[in-house]
């Protein structure tokens, strides 16, 4: 690696890493299913790489790479184009405008998530977490709790609630809306 790319190689990957999940989700918006986003997302991470150097250090890293999303989906469907039918350009473009419009609203209440779930206690965090674990089982969940499956679905809806009306009043407080 030269010096030119060890220079570039840290900012580069401290700017991806922080905005790699929002990128991600982006491109998922853009695309039917999640093996297409994984295609796209590889291609979106070597031109983000390769364009590195033009990008300016005051900008704004997420808005550069959505660029660079909205080259790759289209480039992607103009491939998949001539194997079967795929969004038009233009509802592409509409999309990608809607999709980059919601992200600060959604950046804003993941925020308030995370502070809703930081006062929620440890041991009833933990159980709430688990319920949304991949390959999770309810009926194991609510009896290692000491609940009836009835009793935690209950349980889970009152704590959904408590979350959500926690996040409503976050964003309330901040001037936006949930």
């Amino acid at each position: 690696m030269s010096s030119s790319e060890k220079d570039l190689h840290r900012p580069f990957l401290r700017l991806f890493t922080s905005h790699e999940p929002a990128i991600r989700a982006f491109v998922r918006r853009l695309v039917p299913s999640r093996a297409d986003a994984d295609d796209i997302m590889q291609e979106v991470s070597i031109v983000l790489w390769e364009k590195f150097e033009t990008f300016r250090e005051d900008g704004d890293f997420r808005a550069w790479a959505y660029g660079v999303v909205r080259f790759e989906v289209l480039g992607w469907l103009r491939d998949k184009g001539r194997d079967r039918i795929v969004l038009d350009e233009k509802v592409v473009d509409l999309l990608a405008d809607e999709s980059a419009g919601l992200d600060r609203k959604l950046d804003r209440q993941r925020e308030a998530l995370e502070f809703c779930m930081a006062k929620v206690e440890p041991d009833q965090r933990e159980l709430l977490m688990s319920a949304y674990q991949q390959d999770s089982k309810i009926q194991e969940i609510a009896t290692s709790s000491g609940r009836t499956v009835p009793g935690f679905y209950q349980w889970l809806y009152r704590m959904r609630k408590s979350l959500l009306d926690c996040i409503r009043a976050e964003i309330s407080r901040e001037g936006g809306k949930a």
